[in-house]
């Protein structure tokens, strides 16, 4: 969950949170007094901080001898990943309930995919940052410049200006089984306990949660996700990175049901956002209501079935097929549509480039119509 000093960001109200980003001021965590980040002087008249002084623990554990039984798999993944594993501070500018402004930290993780400093995180991590900084495990702190960020997906890519870093290896998230020990890394509730791993087990493929008016698939974990682990690596127990660890269900009485990315989806997004700094999508270029969005904005909708067309972008392909407000659109491929939902879902399966075939009513006609779609421009607030 990404948690600021202010506001801990929500994807559904109050049952799913995103696992993000922890405060570092002012809440209950400042209640230990003694943090791994304070300074210790070192024999040799250097400053280390106790985090330094923690990696150096983890070094001498790894060279301690083990039994095979205590040389588990989230032994193995924890001494060889753990170090991919980063901390990313977000300082941005906020805003209180009277409109004044004010400094907002938080801190989230992200996993290190290519040596030379390329980082993948959740895109709620890095949201409305003036200031990235990247926390090593090696103890090192540096700036990150942002590479690009998919708001849809919840990923995001930053850089660092490093060399020779440890990096983690993407696994295959489609041959990913229920049951399967999942191993989460990362910083829940902040720098002070950097480095966290919990061990659980696969609990489901293919969870469809509805977050804004749209659906996402995801892992779903019993592994500990709490805030702070947002952005952080699920593993299996090759040491493979599975998925992106992003929401967790936060309801009195539910234990144990974290969320995360696919590894696949993500990777799909990594290769567009290093290729361009963002995703590129088809479109139609409609704002449409169904009847729940309609009421949201004061409108009350009478229509027994589709969504209706409240606005048309003159140079979107729905535009120049000549669609207009107070149009309904029925279906989309012969597929019935009748929320915002099913609209956006059934567009996000093509390509930009793919001709659809939609069913629209016209003055309370039905007619039909090919369209091609084209790639969205990447500022828009269009609904299809």
């Amino acid at each position: 969950m990404f948690y600021k000093k202010t506001l801990t960001a929500a994807l559904i109200a109050v049952s799913i949170a995103v696992c993000g980003c922890t405060d570092i001021a002012g809440n209950p965590i400042d209640n230990y007094e003694d943090t791994e980040q304070t300074q210790t002087a070192a024999a040799d008249g250097t400053t280390k901080t106790s985090s330094d002084s923690h990696l150096e623990g983890k070094a001498q554990a790894a060279t301690t001898k083990m039994s095979a039984a205590r040389e588990t798999p989230a032994v193995r993944v924890a001494r060889e990943v753990g170090p991919a594993v980063v901390g990313i501070t977000n300082k941005a500018v906020a805003r209180d309930i009277f409109n004044r402004q004010f400094e907002s930290t938080g801190v989230g993780s992200g996993v290190i995919f290519k040596s030379d400093g390329y980082i993948v995180t959740n895109n709620h991590v890095i949201e409305g940052a003036k200031e990235l900084i990247v926390s090593l495990s090696d103890g090192r702190t540096v700036n990150a410049e942002l590479v690009g960020t998919d708001e849809m997906t919840d990923i995001a890519v930053v850089k660092v200006d490093a060399k020779d870093l440890p990096s983690a290896k993407f696994g295959n998230s489609d041959e990913v089984v229920v049951g399967e020990p999942a191993i989460a890394i990362g910083n829940p509730l902040g720098l002070e306990f950097q480095g966290s791993v919990t061990v659980g087990v696969i609990s489901a493929l293919n969870r469809t949660l509805e977050l804004s008016d749209r659906r996402v698939k995801l892992f779903q974990t019993d592994a500990a996700i709490n805030q702070g682990n947002s952005g952080g690596p699920l593993l299996n127990a090759d040491g493979e990175v599975i998925g992106i660890n992003s929401a967790k269900l936060a309801s009195n009485g539910v234990e144990g049901m974290g969320f995360a990315i696919p590894i696949n989806t993500v990777q799909s997004i990594i290769d567009e956002l290093l290729a361009k700094g963002y995703v590129a999508r088809p479109y139609l270029g409609v704002t449409i209501f169904d009847k729940p969005t309609a009421a949201r904005y004061g409108y009350q909708l009478t229509i027994d079935k589709g969504v209706y067309v409240f606005q048309v972008r003159l140079d979107s392909p729905a535009g120049r097929m000549g669609l207009e407000r107070g149009d309904v659109l029925i279906a989309i491929d012969g597929k019935e549509v009748n929320t915002v939902t099913e609209v956006r879902n059934e567009i996000a399966v093509h390509k930009v480039g793919d001709r659809v075939k939609i069913k629209y009513e016209h003055n309370g006609a039905e007619h039909e119509a090919d369209i091609t779609l084209e790639e969205m421009p990447h500022v828009t607030n269009d609904a299809g």
